[in-house]
């Protein structure tokens, strides 16, 4: 079982910068690959980047690219994002979540474990 909890959510300006943190209980997070998803109103889930166990191995969504950094440290059960450059595009609910399973790591349906989400506003 993990759990997780994000923080780091808030109100920017375009152009701005913000860190996210996930942090997680349990004794397994780092046998899991992580991921940070988002969610606009009126829009489904999507995925913004994953990062594999080891932290190896990272991916990112096309409009992410080049603007969002995520990065993972296993001592202390803790995943971040890193995102500059903020568009008011990029204004969504921000969650995190956790998979054993990397051949799905880039599907919202791959996960096991979901944190609560933390919302980010970026204003024009």
């Amino acid at each position: 079982q993990v759990q997780l909890v994000e923080s780091g959510g808030g109100l920017v300006q375009a152009g701005g910068s913000l860190r996210l943190s996930c942090a997680a209980s349990g004794r397994t997070f780092s046998r899991n690959h992580m991921g940070w998803f988002r969610q606009a109103p009126g829009k489904e889930r999507e995925i913004v980047a994953v990062i594999s166990w080891s932290g190896g191995i990272t991916y990112y969504a096309d409009s992410v690219k080049g603007r969002f950094t995520i990065s993972r440290d296993n001592t202390k059960n803790t995943m971040y994002l890193q995102m500059n450059s903020l568009k008011p595009e990029d204004t969504a609910v921000y969650y995190c979540a956790a998979t054993k399973n990397w051949d799905y790591a880039r599907s919202t349906n791959g996960y096991d474990y979901w944190g609560q989400g933390t919302q980010v506003t970026v204003s024009s």
